[in-house]
């Protein structure tokens, strides 16, 4: 979607404020399970079943029955000498994996804020989270006509966006399958690739040209190129990309911010640990004129 200069943030507020309240719905016992893991991580050691249950305000069987299913998820962990508890290691997990959200927006605010300041055009940091397309940071165009992207759509089109193919372009075909298994190739305009053998055969030139350059696929009117990034294992861990009103995306504006975003992906991926022999033939890329699909 094309849009005008965003509206005052502070008239969103000023509304929220004086809306009518709406009572939220709450499931009763994802709440206990969360009072149980706030219990044992405030608490400075190794908690026995009946401590849990004072503390979380619930009678000793369902305390027991929620832990039970803790156990076996891995958020919570047992000795099984004294019959205590402890927090899992899927805490833990979920704990790196947010930190590592938040060092990776940090290194990449840098490449972000100078591939916005060269194309003018709006810029995103995407990742793939299970099957969704999540943007962890996203700087908006300069211009007065801009690309206003719908964040609710988008973690449904990892297929139809240029983030989300480059992404999606690294994966194992096992997975690819898993995705769109889980997620379909749900149409989101008549440009819109919902085949998956053509999918798959699209993603081989992204593979190829080092960024998928996506025409109106996800929204009309707007064209996108996305490039992966790499972290030291040479893991591709999400891509930059790029979104520009089709009216500016001649085919020379197309060719400059396409080798742009390609050499801030490289850059980025160095930052991150890439080794720089891996990702020499992805530098060459960046320089090339990529291939055109002869789907688009």
């Amino acid at each position: 979607m094309i849009d005008q200069p965003p509206h005052d943030p502070t008239l969103d507020s000023k509304a929220s404020a004086t809306a009518p309240h709406e009572e939220r719905r709450t499931i009763q016992s994802v709440e206990r399970a969360l009072d149980i893991l706030e219990v044992l991580a405030t608490g400075t050691d190794e908690m026995r079943l009946n401590e849990i249950a004072r503390a979380a305000r619930l009678n000793i069987s369902t305390c027991h029955h929620l832990i039970t299913t803790l156990l076996d998820r891995g958020y919570v962990g047992q000795n099984p000498r004294g019959r205590t508890y402890f927090l899992g290691n899927k805490t833990l997990e979920l704990s790196r994996s947010r930190a590592a959200m938040i060092d990776l927006v940090k290194t990449a605010m840098p490449a972000l804020r100078a591939l916005n300041q060269s194309t003018g055009e709006t810029v995103s940091l995407d990742v793939l989270r299970g099957a969704d397309l999540v943007t962890l940071a996203m700087i908006e165009s300069r211009h007065a006509v801009r690309v206003a992207l719908d964040e609710g759509d988008k973690a449904e089109a990892a297929h139809a966006t240029g983030s989300g193919k480059s992404i999606l372009a690294w994966v194992p075909e096992t997975e690819l399958s898993r995705i769109i298994e889980e997620k379909g190739l749900r149409r989101f305009t008549e440009h819109t690739i919902c085949s998956k053998d053509e999918l798959i055969e699209n993603l081989r030139l992204v593979r190829r040209n080092g960024c998928a350059i996506v025409r109106e696929e996800f929204q009309p009117g707007v064209l996108c190129i996305g490039s992966a990034i790499r972290d030291h294992t040479g893991a591709v861990i999400g891509a930059l990309c790029c979104a520009l009103p089709t009216l500016r995306a001649t085919d020379d504006a197309v060719a400059r911010v396409c080798s742009e975003v390609k050499a801030a992906a490289v850059s980025l991926s160095l930052q991150l640990g890439g080794e720089p022999s891996a990702l020499a033939n992805e530098l060459r890329a960046a320089r090339a004129t990529p291939e055109r699909s002869t789907a688009a």
